[in-house]
């Protein structure tokens, strides 16, 4: 029980720096992109996940469903303003997955030949 809460504890924490980090730098990123980052350096500098914190972050992933209930609850409310802007929001969207799709391509191709090169530059 303790683990959960330290790990409950972590979580709140890098979400509170990276608020406290924002606001107080005026930084153009939503805080818990900001704390997520925070997240992940400290994992990475620790080098494992801690067992508390595995145990709360499966059990969020196992409710994850649930947090997306306000957001479908927000498109109702706001219905008249997406029909209103609907072909502007659909190109966006369109738009915004491509660019994702192609720079993560490029990106993995990238670091494959990198990879495929180290492999046979080293064999030689």
């Amino acid at each position: 029980m303790i683990q959960v809460l330290g790990g409950f504890v972590i979580l709140l924490g890098c979400q509170l720096i990276g608020e406290l980090l924002v606001r107080s730098l005026d930084l153009p990123f939503p805080s818990p992109v900001v704390g997520m980052i925070l997240l992940l350096i400290g994992l990475m500098i620790y080098g494992e996940v801690p067992e508390g914190l595995r145990v709360v972050a499966e059990g969020l992933l196992r409710h994850l469903s649930l947090l997306f209930v306000p957001a479908g609850v927000g498109l109702m409310v706001h219905f008249k303003l997406i029909q209103a802007d609907w072909l502007s929001i659909a190109l966006a969207l369109l738009i915004s997955s491509v660019l994702t799709i192609v720079i993560a391509a490029l990106v993995m191709g990238r670091m494959m030949s990198k990879d495929g090169e180290g492999k046979h530059g080293s064999a030689d």
